[in-house]
């Protein structure tokens, strides 16, 4: 290997998900760290007899995915690689991944991360699977945010100070706006990257996924917002509008004249908009999904109004 790339690993209770999380990374990066949070199932033992380095956290401090990502980047501060892979312990990467993204920085002088195609393992599980692999097929080209799998310059990603730890969701798009304002790029390639296995299996599961990313929303406009980049204000207005605003029209004209109910003819017809590019099933449950947005975005200001530490919002 011309150039040195190590991994970091987060996860909690993955089981064998974890082993083959790791064993894809064998060969392939020269350290593996695997930052643990809280497993109950063995993952730590699993993880040292697979040879990675394990870091466990302390639980006792509040724990988010952005904390751990910290731990694992601290970790190869002894011996800093020029490269990371960041990826999530329910992920496998694909053999074929380090040496596309290596092409793509060679292209690339200015690039910071380089991301791929990240696949649903499952995805005819369920349809809330499906809509998470359609998720991760964003276009390919030069991009403003990442997922958590992606190949980061580690120089560049220390340098604006790592991951925010009090972020309990969208940590890699916040760090994705503060590498591009320090001058790098970020970008998606056409190439497989690494199979996910979301297990979403569950309305409730789907339900609490899209609070979170409400909650991910509000809390990126309310940090980054009024910035050039505007920073999902358009995300948190249109969780609000559609969520909150649209109920609250409807309700008030009804009450105002019986045909005031018309109004409500505004989100089936979204659902038959939405339809036309993944089926009915897709629009709908898109739909329906504002209104969970709607009720992170309000978690969240709440959360703030009040002066508490929100908590994990988590779905499997």
């Amino acid at each position: 290997m011309s150039v040195i790339v190590d991994a970091v690993v987060i996860g909690r209770n993955e089981g064998a998900r974890l082993v083959a999380c790791l064993a894809a990374l064998q060969g392939r990066v020269r350290r593996i760290v695997y930052v643990d949070s809280g497993s109950t199932d063995g993952s730590v033992a699993k993880a040292r007899a697979e040879g990675a380095e394990v870091v466990a956290l302390d639980m006792e401090k509040p724990f988010t995915a952005a904390r751990a990502r910290n731990a694992g980047l601290l970790a190869l501060a002894t011996a800093p690689p020029e490269f990371v892979q960041l990826i999530d312990g329910d992920c496998v990467l694909d053999p074929s991944w380090i040496g596309a993204a290596l092409a793509a920085f060679a292209r690339h002088p200015d690039a910071v991360v380089v991301c791929g195609r990240r696949r649903e393992r499952f995805p005819e599980a369920s349809p809330y699977n499906r809509m998470a692999d359609s998720e991760w097929d964003t276009p390919v080209g030069q991009a403003t945010a990442c997922g958590g799998d992606a190949l980061m310059r580690y120089p560049a990603v220390m340098a604006v100070g790592g991951y925010r730890d009090d972020l309990i969701a969208g940590e890699e798009p916040e760090l994705c706006l503060r590498l591009r304002r320090a001058g790098g790029t970020i970008w998606r390639i056409d190439a497989e990257m690494t199979l996910h296995d979301a297990a979403l299996l569950s309305f409730g599961q789907w339900w609490r996924r899209m609070v979170r990313a409400g909650h991910a929303f509000a809390q990126g406009a309310d940090l980054h917002g009024a910035g050039p980049e505007r920073h999902w204000v358009l995300e948190t207005r249109r969780a609000l509008m559609w969520g909150v605003a649209g109920p609250v029209v409807v309700v008030v004209a009804a009450a105002l004249h019986p045909l005031g109910w018309t109004l409500s003819l505004a989100y089936p017809a979204q659902v038959v908009r939405l339809a036309r590019r993944e089926g009915l099933l897709w629009g709908l449950l898109t739909v329906v999904g504002r209104f969970a947005e709607a009720r992170g975005v309000l978690g969240y200001h709440l959360n703030r109004v009040l002066g508490r530490q929100a908590g994990l919002i988590e779905y499997k």
